[in-house]
């Protein structure tokens, strides 16, 4: 390594600033922060997320919602398994339905593709004392119950999607005003029951529109739909509800999908498995021929998905990714979020984390993009390990998050001359590449670069040219360019004396 000399500290600094900022940020494909944002937090699960017009509406099973950083039970505000803010600033807005009786819990929410109206699914009986069954539909202008969809589910509403002429849902249910309709059906925007009919035998957790390819994509636990073998995810007729297209061998045994999403060419599909020889990760594939593109390898169940400039974000609790590029081994703990590239599955360095949480102990359960924002609701407590329950955002731009703590100086060797320090790679949740400042008595000699994540810290060494016999304290910061932490605990070395004879000096 070579001895950065202090007149040369604030050109190699500025240097370094660049190119980590901007290059590792290029690098990474234009990744959204790790460092959170802001964000009020519920008393409950979030289990479904949707933005419309800079509103951010929420789904779940809570009772309040509190501002970012009260602790729970203080500052609480009134919100009954629904809340809505905006979607930039985060702040709570007046939108406040009341979604109770049944199982008291939404689950499902989608806008209308022009966003003025909001469908919303779940298990209820009752929005702000009106009698319903499970399904409804709000204006999203003023927020008003609508008095045309009124649909009578016989059993829990897990999905939805939306078309100009048609809404589609899925979940549980059996039954449909009365009327046979397994586990799927679709109807108007006003409400009227569509003779789309499929048979599916058993609950449907996903829905997306692909019309311009003549087909509804359908994700869930089911096994057989239309008496056809279909594990998991199926592709339906969007008029009658025939089968279009099954996927053999995408899915094993044990395995479904909770979470699907598109983009203008391609599908994704996020897995959930349970037991042994199952599937957990995500799945590419083409919308025009339904082919394979991708599949990565990760055990711990995918919940949720989103996508932004190139990048799958997925919320899940993987504990071991290392079959798939850039992902990491087993190491007895749990990543809740990752960042996969969508044209190749290499997982970014981008590692915001949560906690497992309560309930089901799966931590994150929905994701949506909000402009350039990402929303993201479940059931944990903790966002890189600080307080924060069930809601959290991450924004567009430059790195956001600091790195650890400074690593701590250790004398590796010293001889006639020299010093050589060591120490432990730091790491950063949405940098690889961070530099280190090493000093000398307040002085820079070095500042090398070095990727690291947090399952792969390599050692470092820095061998210094100093007079022999001399004192010297060593402290060392690092930086991600926009980020630098506080200095290391300042290690206090004497360097050998030259010990020839003076003759021979």
């Amino acid at each position: 390594m070579r001895v950065v000399t202090a007149a040369s500290a604030v050109v190699f600094l500025a240097a370094a600033s660049l190119t980590t900022a901007a290059g590792s940020q290029a690098g990474e494909q234009g990744l959204l922060t790790a460092e959170p944002l802001e964000t009020w937090q519920t008393d409950g699960i979030v289990w479904a997320l949707e933005y419309a017009h800079g509103v951010v509406y929420v789904g779940g099973t809570f009772d309040h919602v509190r501002p970012p950083g009260a602790k729970a039970g203080e500052r609480d505000v009134a919100r009954k398994n629904f809340a809505a803010f905006d979607a930039v600033t985060g702040e709570l807005l007046p939108c406040a339905p009341s979604f109770t009786e049944a199982g008291n819990t939404v689950r499902a929410l989608k806008t209308s593709p022009d966003g003025t109206v909001l469908y919303v699914g779940g298990s209820f009986g009752k929005v702000d004392g009106t009698g319903v069954a499970s399904a409804v539909a709000l204006d999203t202008a003023d927020c008003a119950l609508r008095p045309d969809f009124r649909p009578a589910m016989a059993a829990p509403v897990r999905a939805i999607e939306t078309t100009d002429t048609a809404v589609y849902v899925g979940g549980d249910f059996t039954a449909v005003n009365g009327k046979p309709q397994q586990r799927i059906a679709a109807f108007t925007p006003s409400g009227t029951l569509l003779p789309f009919k499929a048979d599916i035998d058993a609950p449907v957790w996903s829905l997306v529109a692909a019309l311009d390819h003549g087909k509804i994509l359908v994700g869930g636990d089911f096994t057989k739909v239309n008496t056809k073998e279909s594990r998991g995810l199926a592709a339906l007729d969007p008029t009658t509800g025939a089968t279009v297209r099954v996927y053999p061998g995408w899915l094993p045994i044990r395995s479904g999908v909770k979470a699907l999403v598109r983009d203008g060419v391609n599908f994704y599909v996020g897995a959930e498995g349970r037991g042994t020889g199952i599937f957990d990760g995500r799945i590419a594939g083409r919308l025009s021929d339904d082919a394979m593109l991708w599949k990565d390898w990760c055990w711990g169940a995918t919940q949720a998905l989103a996508l932004h400039n190139g990048v799958l974000y997925s919320g899940s609790h993987a504990h071991d990714c290392s079959q798939t590029p850039g992902g990491f081994p087993e190491v007895n703990d749990r990543q809740h979020f990752l960042a996969n590239s969508v044209a190749d599955k290499h997982i970014l360095h981008w590692f915001p984390d949560t906690d497992d949480g309560t309930g089901e102990g799966n931590g994150p359960r929905a994701l949506e993009m909000a402009g350039g924002i990402l929303w993201a609701g479940g059931e944990f407590t903790e966002v890189n390990d600080s307080p924060q329950q069930s809601l959290t955002r991450f924004s567009a731009g430059p790195a956001g998050a600091a790195p650890d703590a400074a690593p701590r100086l250790s004398l590796a060797e010293t001889g006639a001359g020299e010093v050589t320090l060591s120490w432990r790679a730091a790491w950063d949740r949405d940098d690889a590449e961070l530099t280190y400042l090493l000093y000398r008595d307040g002085d820079l000699v070095a500042a090398p670069t070095q990727r690291s994540t947090a399952w792969s810290r390599p050692t470092m060494k820095f061998t210094d040219a100093v007079e022999p016999g001399a004192r010297h304290q060593y402290t060392i910061v690092v930086t991600d360019g926009s980020h630098t932490t506080r200095p290391s605990e300042p290690l206090d070395v004497r360097a050998v004396a030259d010990e020839r004879p003076a003759g021979e000096r």
